[in-house]
């Protein structure tokens, strides 16, 4: 079973991802692509905040 160290490593793994999707759908102007991996991203982004990681250096999008 993963600890809460291993858990929130994933989380940030995968928030970098959707942003890098995110940069590219919104460059492609992928507007229905786009939205849904935003519902992602601020999923992802609740829990780290939570989690208490500091957002400031990894988020590229800044909303």
């Amino acid at each position: 079973m993963p600890n809460g160290l291993e858990i929130t490593k994933a989380a940030i793994d995968d928030f970098k991802k959707i942003q890098d999707y995110m940069l590219l759908a919104k460059e492609e102007n992928a507007v229905k692509t786009y939205a849904k991996l935003k519902d992602e991203y601020l999923s992802l982004k609740a829990l780290l905040t939570i989690a208490g990681v500091n957002l400031t250096d990894i988020d590229k999008m800044k909303e």
